[in-house]
């Protein structure tokens, strides 16, 4: 893309917040779980997009707003959808409990498999590019090579389902957030896991009795943020203990029980996270104060991201089906 190349030699700048619309998005369907920013800069014009429609899409989203490809391996929903390290083949997940990853220009399957359960989560190992972790309607997560096809470790945890997963600087811990919200284990709701040995680290890291529908990882210091069904997002260190941050909850949007996801800007400044009412939420991270709120979309907007390269792209995504980006 000409737009993204004069920044791909540059230190990314200062994230702005986006006030204006640039493309309207709505070849899908159904509604839209998932969009991920191709993670190769020099590609970084696609935009992958995963829906209840039972298909992975990818549109060049920085030039023309146009779908340049749609994959249908898929028998249902596609909950969960990845772009691998070098942005040649994407990886999902669905409720038809099948895994695929596609090669992104022919649209074959590199590697399929079935598993146990319902896909709902998938995330790369950040550095090991040929391994994934997959959770879903099971009590089981599972990491799985693609060059065998074959599971390399199962992580078992007393719950019912993963709702999302989150690796840690260097790969070596994960976090997986649960649906386990009873009256004896509000606790067990995220769960540290070490990744070579499978042994749980914590299970002890939040206290309140909500579920958790999205984890996301702050680009330059030790923390992350939960997404939580009580309408705030919590911050947590990155480090053991995993202590939550009491002076700091990012308040505000509405979650409602969508799986709405919260992101940071690639410099770290900003929180942004959609909303059960159709909203974009921008936080200041170190005040923790509303910057901005954007009217998005009509339906509840499930995904907000910023673009890698671009310092105030932001895609948008919603219960409707549509995608939308912002500058």
């Amino acid at each position: 893309s000409e737009l993204i190349k004069p920044y791909l030699g540059s230190k990314y700048k200062l994230t702005e917040v986006p006030k204006s619309l640039i493309f309207y998005m709505s070849k899908h369907s159904g509604p839209v779980n998932e969009i991920q920013w191709c993670p190769v800069r020099e590609q970084s014009h696609m935009l992958l997009s995963a829906s209840m429609d039972k298909t992975v899409k990818v549109w060049d989203a920085v030039d023309t707003g146009c779908c340049l490809k749609t994959y249908s391996c898929h028998s249902c929903a596609v909950r969960a959808a990845r772009w691998s390290s070098c942005g040649r083949r994407i990886l999902s997940g669905g409720f038809d409990s099948m895994l695929h990853l596609t090669d992104v220009e022919t649209g074959k399957q590199i590697f399929s498999s079935k598993s146990e359960f319902r896909i709902s989560a998938l995330k790369f190992h950040p550095t090991e590019s040929n391994i994934f972790i997959c959770g879903g309607f099971s009590p089981e997560v599972k990491a799985w090579d693609i060059r065998t096809s074959k599971v390399l470790r199962v992580y078992k945890a007393a719950v019912q389902q993963t709702l999302d997963i989150l690796f840690l600087p260097e790969g070596r811990e994960f976090l997986t957030s649960t649906d386990a919200v009873s009256r004896d284990s509000a606790d067990r709701t995220i769960i540290a896991w070490d990744f070579q040995s499978a042994a749980k680290i914590s299970n002890q890291i939040f206290h309140e009795r909500y579920t958790c529908p999205s984890l996301t990882l702050h680009p330059k210091e030790s923390m992350f943020v939960a997404q939580t069904n009580g309408n705030y997002m919590a911050l947590f260190s990155a480090q053991r203990p995993y202590r939550i941050n009491k002076k700091k909850r990012y308040e505000g949007h509405k979650v409602e029980g969508f799986a709405v996801g919260c992101e940071f800007s690639p410099d770290g400044t900003l929180l942004v996270t959609g909303s059960s009412d159709g909203k974009v939420f921008f936080y200041n991270y170190h005040t923790a104060r509303i910057i901005r709120t954007l009217s998005a979309h009509k339906e509840a907007c499930v995904s907000a991201i910023f673009h890698p390269v671009l310092p105030s792209l932001l895609a948008t995504c919603d219960w409707a089906g549509e995608i939308k980006i912002w500058q």
